[in-house]
C-alpha cells in the first residue's frame, strides 16, 4: 500500500471513529465527549476540504470541495457537530475510494512494467561476466546480450546479429546488423547472443530519452473537467445563492445553515466515484486496466483514434502467409527438414517455421552440423540431407518470385526447394474493431506509424481508417497527436504498444498502451493498458467507459434532485442542520445504489 493510499485510508478511519465515538459519548450522557469527537471528525474534514480546495486552485478546477469546506464551517461555527463529522465522514470516504480504484489499477500493471531492462552483463576483462546496475556502466564498456533479451544501452557491435526493432520503429521484421554497426537501446535481441561495447551511458540512451520526452509531454497534458466538477460549476453556486437568500428573506442563521448542509455534494463525492469504479473492475475483467477515473471519463468522450500499425493492427511479427514450392517436390517433407533445421535458432523466423511444421503435425528431428551465419541463414544436416535455410540467392525461377515482405529460401542438397513467404498479417479483429469505433461514436480514426510508407497505407486501406502518417519519429507522433488535439472537441485517444509511442501515449488525452507485448516506456505512460493481446478490447473499454460516465450522470443527477428538494425544504424551516445531514444520508444512499445498478453493456459479438 503507498503512502497517499496509507493517509486516506487513516483519515478515514479516523472520521468514522470520531462519528461513532461521538453517538457513544451521547447515549453514554457525556455530552461534552460526543461534542468533542464531532469536533475531530469536523477538524479532519476541514483540513482534507482545504487541501482538496487548494488543489483544485492550483490545477485550475472548480469542484465540489468549496461547498464541502463551506458546509463543515458553517455547522462547525453553529455549533452543529453531528452535521459537520457526518460530512466529514463522507467526504473521506470519496476521497478514499477514487484512491483505491486508483491503487487497485496500479497492482494490476506491476506485471507489465517489471520487464525494463535493469542490469547489464558486462564483460571485464579476465572474461568473468557480472549483472552491473545500468547507471554504473561506463561508455567503452563490454556488453554481452543473450538470445530474447532487449538491449540495455546504445552500443557497437563487435559480433552481427538481428534485431527485432518493432517496439522503437514500427518494422515489424527483424534487422539485421553486421559488427561495428550500432544497435539501439530497447530492442530486442531476436538471435543469439551478440557481444557489443557501450556507446551511451544510461542517462543518454535512446531508450533515457525516450522517457524525458515521456515526461515532458506529461508534464504539458491538461486535465479534462472530471464529471463532479462540472455538476459543481451548476450546483455549488445555486445553493450559495438560495443559502445566502434564505438568511436575507428570513433572518435566520440557522436555516441558511440547514442548507448548505442539505447542498453538500455528497452524491458527486460518493456516488459518482462508485460508478467509476464499478466501470473500472467491468473493463478490467473484460481485458483493459484503466488507471484512474479521469482516464474513463475522457474515454468516454472519444471524438479522435490514433492507431498505431505494428502489434496494434497487425500482429507485431513475422508470420509465414505463403510458400511457393519447386515442380515435383514433396512438400510437407520440405517444411519438415526445413523446420528440423530451424530448432537450432532461437530467432523469430526459425519459430515461425517451426509454428508451420506444427500446424502441418509434422514430425521434426535433430538437426547436425548446424552452422548460423546470423543474418544470412542455416546450414546443416538433416535426415542425410544437406539442408540451407536462409536468404535467396539474387536470381530466382519464376515458380520462387513472390511479393511478401519478407523471403526465406530452403535448398536441399544445394538445390532450391521452397520460397517462404513472411509478412506481418493484419489483425482478424482490426477491421472490426475500427468499424465498431464507428459505431460508438468516433468520427474520425487515423493510422501513425513509424513503418514504411507503402505497407503502412496498405494496412490503413484495407482496415478503412481516414488518413495514415508512415515513417514517423517519435518526437513527428508527438506533433500529430498535439495536431489532433487543438482541432478535436471530445477526446483524442493514441493507442500503441512501443517504445516509440511513449511520448505520443502521455500527451494525448488518452492513451492506450498493448500491454500483452508492448514496451514498459508504453505502459507507463498509457491510462489504458490492454492486457489481452487483441485491439477489439479498446472498443470494449470505450462502450465501457460511455456506459460507465452514463451511470455516474444519472447517479449525480438522481442525487442532485434530491438534495435540491432538502434544500428548499430547509430554506422553508421544515428541517434543521441536523435533519439536513440525516436526508443526505438517505439521498446517498439513494444516488450509491443506483451508480451501482448494472449498466446493460450492448456487447459486440466479438467483445463477449
Amino acid at each position: 500500500m503507498n503512502k497517499a493510499l496509507r493517509n486516506d485510508y487513516l483519515l478515514l478511519v479516523t472520521t468514522l471513529a470520531s462519528l461513532g465515538g461521538g453517538f457513544l459519548f451521547e447515549v453514554s450522557d457525556l455530552h461534552l465527549g460526543a461534542v468533542l469527537s464531532w469536533a475531530v471528525g469536523a477538524a479532519v474534514g476541514l483540513a482534507l476540504s482545504v487541501v482538496l480546495l487548494i488543489r483544485a486552485i492550483r490545477d485550475k478546477e472548480f469542484g465540489s470541495d468549496m461547498l464541502a469546506l463551506v458546509s463543515i464551517l458553517a455547522t462547525s461555527l453553529t455549533g452543529e457537530w453531528i452535521a459537520a463529522s457526518v460530512i466529514s465522514v463522507m467526504l473521506a470516504t470519496g476521497r478514499a475510494l477514487e484512491r483505491w480504484a486508483e491503487g487497485r489499477a496500479r497492482r494490476q500493471l506491476e506485471a507489465l512494467l517489471a520487464r525494463a531492462p535493469q542490469f547489464a552483463h558486462v564483460i571485464f576483462a579476465d572474461g568473468s561476466i557480472k549483472d552491473v546496475a545500468l547507471a554504473s556502466v561506463k561508455v567503452g564498456d563490454k556488453l554481452l546480450v543473450r538470445s530474447g533479451e532487449v538491449v540495455p544501452l546504445d552500443g557497437n557491435l563487435i559480433t552481427e546479429g538481428s534485431f527485432d526493432e518493432s517496439a522503437l520503429t514500427g518494422e515489424p521484421l527483424p534487422q539485421y546488423h553486421a559488427a561495428t554497426e550500432e544497435v539501439s537501446s530497447g530492442v530486442l535481441n531476436a538471435a543469439g547472443e551478440v557481444e557489443m561495447i557501450a556507446s551511451r551511458d544510461a542517462e543518454n540512451s535512446t531508450y533515457s530519452n525516450l522517457i524525458r520526452l515521456v515526461q515532458q509531454a506529461q508534464a504539458n497534458t491538461a486535465n479534462g473537467v472530471r464529471i463532479a466538477n462540472r455538476w459543481a460549476v451548476r450546483f455549488v453556486p445555486f445553493a450559495l445563492l438560495l443559502s445566502v437568500g434564505t438568511w436575507i428573506f428570513t433572518g435566520e442563521l440557522s436555516r441558511a445553515v440547514a442548507v448548505i448542509v442539505a447542498a453538500t455534494p455528497c452524491p458527486l463525492i460518493l456516488a459518482v466515484p462508485v460508478a467509476i469504479i464499478a466501470g473500472m473492475s467491468k473493463a478490467a475483467s473484460r481485458g483493459a486496466i484503466i488507471k484512474g477515473g479521469a482516464a474513463l471519463e475522457q474515454l468516454a468522450r472519444t471524438e479522435t483514434v490514433m492507431l498505431d500499425k505494428t502489434g496494434t493492427l497487425t500482429h507485431g511479427g513475422p508470420e509465414i502467409t505463403r510458400i511457393a514450392f519447386a515442380p515435383d517436390t514433396d512438400e510437407s517433407e520440405i517444411i519438415r527438414l526445413a523446420a528440423s533445421l530451424e530448432q537450432s535458432s532461437p530467432h523469430v523466423i526459425a519459430q515461425a517455421l517451426i509454428a508451420e511444421a506444427k500446424r502441418r503435425s509434422l514430425s521434426l528431428e535433430r538437426a547436425s552440423e548446424v552452422i548460423e551465419n546470423h543474418g544470412v541463414g542455416l546450414i546443416g544436416k538433416v535426415a542425410g540431407h544437406s539442408i540451407r535455410v536462409g536468404q535467396p540467392a539474387t536470381e530466382l525461377p519464376e515458380w520462387a518470385q513472390l511479393d511478401n515482405a519478407l523471403l526465406v529460401a530452403v535448398e536441399e542438397d544445394g538445390e532450391l526447394k521452397a520460397m517462404i513467404g513472411l509478412d506481418d498479417p493484419l489483425r482478424d479483429e482490426a477491421k472490426s474493431t475500427v468499424d465498431w469505433l464507428r459505431k460508438l461514436g468516433v468520427k474520425r480514426v487515423i493510422m501513425v506509424s513509424g513503418d514504411r510508407k507503402i505497407t503502412a497505407e496498405a494496412v490503413g486501406f484495407e482496415v478503412g481508417v481516414d488518413e495514415v502518417f508512415a515513417e514517423c519519429k517519435p518526437e513527428q507522433k508527438l506533433a500529430i497527436v498535439k495536431a489532433e488535439m487543438a482541432a478535436a472537441k471530445g477526446s483524442v485517444v493514441v493507442v500503441g504498444d512501443g517504445i516509440n509511442d511513449a511520448p505520443a501515449l502521455a500527451a494525448s488525452d488518452v492513451g492506450v498502451a498493448m500491454g500483452a507485448r508492448g514496451s514498459t516506456a508504453a505502459s507507463e505512460a498509457a491510462d489504458v493498458v490492454i492486457v489481452e493481446d487483441s485491439i477489439q478490447h479498446l472498443a470494449v473499454a470505450m462502450q465501457i467507459a460511455k456506459g460507465t460516465r452514463a451511470r455516474a450522470l444519472q447517479a449525480a443527477g438522481v442525487g442532485m434532485s434530491f438534495a435540491m428538494i432538502a434544500m428548499l425544504a430547509a430554506s422553508a424551516g421544515f428541517i434543521n442542520s441536523t435533519q439536513s445531514a440525516v436526508s443526505q444520508e438517505f439521498i446517498d444512499m439513494a444516488a450509491i445504489l443506483w451508480a451501482l445498478v448494472p449498466v446493460k453493456y450492448q456487447m459486440n459479438k466479438r467483445g463477449n
